[in-house]
């Protein structure tokens, strides 16, 4: 039963590696592109309103209107 718990501690580990290899695989090639002050002004707003566009769905999920 000990080794059940064992492996059962180790899920979460493994989740936060996958996301973070997610990322990381992500955002290697926006960093690398960057260096051009054009494309990283892009970049951000691209990055902007994908936080803004998730926060509006996200408000509209939880708080629907009547």
């Amino acid at each position: 039963m000990g080794e059940f718990f064992t492996n059962v501690s180790r899920y979460p580990k493994y989740l936060i590696t996958i996301i973070l290899g997610v990322f990381a695989s992500a955002l290697q090639p926006l960093v690398q592109r960057s260096s051009n002050p054009i494309t990283a002004i892009a970049l951000i707003g691209a990055l902007l309103s994908g936080l803004i566009t998730l926060s509006f769905v996200l408000r509209a999920m939880v708080f629907p209107t009547a």
